[in-house]
């Protein structure tokens, strides 16, 4: 269902779903956040938020929500996401993918400020039960990045923020990962650009986009993932060349038809490719002492490994 968002039609928009006696329902983390984005145009800010409406109806969240990125902050040293020449022409919902139609101008925006401008405005809409991915177009042409390539479906992850700083730096970065063919056995490069908080260590940004897997849409089809998704980091560090990444018990789980030798070679192959790193050595807590999946030693230093990549000649 499609919605403009001029102001009067908006206005009933928001009326309308607004007049609901209930309390609002929140977040796990105890509330929402509106995402701003500096004059200086090198990071942007959470605000605290709390809607008008039921966040669990999720056409008028979009609405208030959506009217809020628009709304000038009290805080002046910021701006709305959604100001000056930006506009946003609709919206439209559709099995919890939410497509924002901007005008023409959007596509002039300069490059930094459009990453942050669209950080701002997923991570703030993304909050919105009922919306798994968010989408963006130019005059209902799908948005392309400096490459001409089409930035796709988008979700929180895509801006990894960290949560523990009330304002952070943004920027934005190609990763070279290697997930693995549909044999199982080689890899395959993927270059992936995210957009990351600076305060957050590279390597480890590495390892949560190997863990996230490939992308089901775009240029990641006919890649499979690696690593258990349900796999977490419990340290990395990087000392005299070598990057140390341990792992959670998950890790020794395997849920994909994979190889011990891809799995393993992903994450160092991945690592690898940073200038600082020459060799890897994976454990488990901290652990050393085990074997892979029987095959693979993590007692082990590792290093980039090109002949488990399949060349496409």
């Amino acid at each position: 269902m499609k919605k403009r968002v001029p102001a009067l039609i908006l206005l009933l928009a928001l009326l309308a779903g607004c007049a609901k006696e209930e309390a609002p329902a929140v977040l796990e983390d105890g509330g929402f956040q509106v995402y701003y984005v500096s004059n200086d145009e090198a990071e942007i800010i959470a605000a605290a938020y709390e809607p008008a409406c039921d966040p669990a109806d999720t056409q008028a969240a979009v609405a208030e929500f959506t009217a809020q990125l628009e709304t000038i902050p009290s805080m002046l040293e910021y701006e709305a996401p959604i100001s000056g020449k930006i506009e946003l022409l609709d919206w439209t919902l559709q099995e919890q993918l939410l497509t924002l139609n901007f005008s023409e101008y959007y596509a002039e925006v300069d490059a930094t400020k459009e990453i942050l401008t669209r950080a701002a405005i997923v991570r703030t809409l993304s909050q919105i039960p009922g919306i798994e991915n968010i989408a963006f177009q130019v005059e209902g042409v799908p948005l392309t990045d400096a490459q001409g390539e089409v930035v796709g479906n988008m979700t929180a992850d895509t801006f990894i923020y960290n949560a523990g700083r009330e304002i952070n730096t943004y920027e934005k970065v190609q990763l070279t990962l290697f997930f693995a063919d549909g044999t199982g056995a080689k890899l395959l490069p993927v270059y992936r650009t995210v957009v990351y908080n600076s305060n957050i260590l590279m390597e480890r940004l590495i390892v949560e986009q190997l863990i996230a897997g490939p992308k089901t849409d775009g240029n990641d089809l006919g890649f499979y993932p690696t690593l258990n998704p349900a796999c977490g980091i419990a340290n990395i560090s990087v000392r005299d060349g070598i990057c140390y990444v341990s792992l959670d018990e998950n890790f020794m789980v395997q849920t994909n038809p994979v190889t011990p030798q891809a799995t393993i070679y992903s994450i160092v192959n991945s690592l690898a490719e940073l200038p600082e790193v020459s060799r890897v050595q994976i454990s488990v807590q901290g652990d050393t002492s085990m074997d892979f999946m029987d095959a693979m030693p993590l007692s082990a230093m590792y290093t980039r490994n090109l002949d488990i990549v399949r060349s496409f000649n």
